[in-house]
Order: structure tokens, then C-alpha cells, then sequence
């Protein structure tokens, strides 16, 4: 895994890249089996994104935040410009559009990708809870940057240092266990950086939720859930879409997949008892959703999982 703003380092393997409707591309987070979801590259002016065209659009399906040391810059996060400075950090959720602009280049930075399940708080926790729980603040609506306090930036580049030489080496006696306590460390830091002003919840995006939580485990498409609220389905996409950085369908399915890898972490069901218990339809279906989301088949997943713990 490379530069997580820059897709021309990202993977590229069939199935780990989607295209929205409008054309953004949506890059996946390759699963390695046996090690932890986490990668770190410091960016600086020999860094690969600098061939970018300027205002590159994607979106990821993971979490990123980014550590500014030095030099400044800009990028867009769904439109909106954001300045980069020294001491700056930007957390970026899944689903929002980046814009990497070419003035990226002028900054020496650390970018942190992971996904939830590298971080042992967070592996069962419902997607559609992660902007409320206290480790992800950074990562709300409201929040997205805040700015590390002088006296304390000698520790964010010694930690950063210290993931990346675990990651680099993740088969030694305890890296699992010091990549998890390193992320967990940045992110305790990165959200006491967010505001403390609290925000109202969004209305709309709080039914549909709770909607999908409570019907998730059954076979319900997109298209239920909007007419269980009493809107078309298009509508509600494209709304749902715009307040939170994803589709409708696309909550459902990482509804279902975070319940998935539980089941296939915590417990021996086969997996056609998986895949009655999370909606979808069978353990073949189960098998392809699986894999086309993460690069892996559940099996192998699990195996991985075993093994690493």
C-alpha cells in the first residue's frame, strides 16, 4: 500500500478498485493476510504523487490521517479546500472525495491508512457508529483537522518513526501488538485535537441508520430501507451520499461486512451460517461479496486472523 492520496500507488488489483456513477474511483484497502490493515509512507518532494495531474479526484474506503511536519500546501476533501501547515492534522473518512493538488508537493508529511480492525477498540464497532466513538473525534463531520500543540510534535513524528519500522518488520515477536498500541496512541492524540463543541446529529442520516442496524442481518436491499422511510431509493443516495460520503447501499454492505469479520474472528460458524446471519444469501454470495471487497477469501481471512493472534 503506498501514498493514500495518491491512487497511482495504491493497489491495483482486479476487484479492489471501484468507479462511481460520476466517474471518481474508489480504492479498497488490500487486505494482507496475517498482518495488521495499517501502512505508513512519509510523503516529501521525491514522493510518487508528485507525477499527479493537479487536482486529482478519488475516494478510499479506509481511514486516513495525515501528519504535516514541514512546507505547506492545499488539498480538497469533497470540495472544500483545506490548507496545509506545519504541526497540521487532517484525518480524511472513507467515502470522501480527494482532490490532490499539485502544491501537495511542498509538504514533508506522514500519512497514516488503516482500517478499523487494526485497532483492537474498534474491530466490532458498527460502521455506522465510528463518527460517534470518542477514538475516531477527529473524523467527524464537523472536525476532519486540528493543529498539534509545539510542544508536542517531537512525539507525533516519534511514534509515526516507530509504526512505520513495526510495519516494516511485522513478523518479530510483539509488532502486532505495538503496531495496534502506536495507532491507537495517534489516534487518542488525533482526537483530542477535534473540537469539543458538540454537533447535532443529522436527523435523516440518524433514521436511516438506524434503519440499517436494525434490519441488516436480513435480506433488505437498498430500495426496503428507502421505502421503509418513504423515499425513493435515488433519492436517498443521493442524499445520503452527499451528508455522509457514501451511498446508501454501500453503508449496507459495510454494515454487513463488519459483522462478517466478527463472526469469522470470534467464532467457528461455517460459512453459510455467515452469511444467513448478516443478509446476504448464501456462502457462495458471501465468498464473492468477500472477496471482492477485500482482495481475500473469508477463509483465508480467518486463517489469517488465527494466525496473527
Amino acid at each position: 500500500m503506498g501514498h493514500p492520496l495518491a491512487s497511482d500507488s495504491l493497489p491495483a488489483a482486479p476487484g479492489l478498485r471501484a468507479v462511481r456513477p460520476d466517474g471518481t474511483p474508489v480504492y479498497r484497502y488490500r487486505q494482507r493476510p496475517g498482518l495488521p490493515p495499517v501502512s505508513v509512507t512519509r510523503l516529501d518532494t521525491d514522493a510518487a504523487h508528485l507525477s499527479l495531474p493537479p487536482d486529482h479526484r478519488h475516494a478510499h474506503d479506509f481511514l486516513v490521517l495525515v501528519h504535516v511536519q514541514e512546507g505547506t500546501g492545499t488539498f480538497t476533501v469533497d470540495g472544500a479546500e483545506r490548507p496545509l501547515r506545519p504541526g497540521e492534522v487532517h484525518a480524511v473518512s472513507p467515502g470522501q472525495v480527494i482532490g490532490v493538488a499539485t502544491a501537495l508537493a511542498r509538504c514533508r508529511a506522514w500519512s497514516v491508512a488503516f482500517t478499523p480492525d487494526a485497532v483492537p477498540a474498534l474491530t466490532a464497532v458498527s460502521p455506522l457508529a465510528w463518527t460517534h466513538h470518542p477514538l475516531l473525534a477527529l473524523f467527524a463531520s464537523h472536525a476532519g483537522h486540528g493543529r498539534i500543540p509545539e510542544a508536542d510534535r517531537a512525539n507525533w513524528s516519534a511514534w509515526m518513526t516507530d509504526l512505520a519500522e513495526e510495519l516494516a518488520d511485522p513478523g518479530r515477536l510483539g509488532a502486532g501488538e505495538a503496531i495496534a498500541a502506536l495507532l491507537t496512541r495517534l489516534l487518542v492524540a488525533a482526537a483530542r485535537l477535534a473540537p469539543s463543541v458538540p454537533v447535532a446529529p443529522d436527523p435523516l442520516v440518524e433514521r436511516v441508520f438506524a434503519e440499517i442496524e436494525a434490519t441488516f442481518r436480513e435480506p433488505v436491499s437498498a430500495a426496503d430501507v428507502a421505502r421503509t422511510l418513504g423515499y425513493t431509493p435515488g433519492h436517498l443516495t443521493t442524499v445520503l451520499r452527499r451528508r455522509t460520503g457514501r451511498p446508501l447501499l454501500e453503508w449496507i454492505t459495510e454494515r454487513r461486512m463488519t459483522e462478517v469479520r466478527r463472526m469469522l474472528r470470534e467464532t467457528d460458524l461455517p460459512l453459510d451460517v455467515v452469511a444467513a446471519r448478516t443478509g446476504l444469501r448464501d456462502a457462495t454470495y458471501l465468498v464473492r461479496r468477500f472477496r471482492g471487497r477485500y482482495g481475500i477469501t473469508p477463509q483465508r481471512w480467518r486463517r489469517g486472523q488465527r494466525s496473527s493472534s
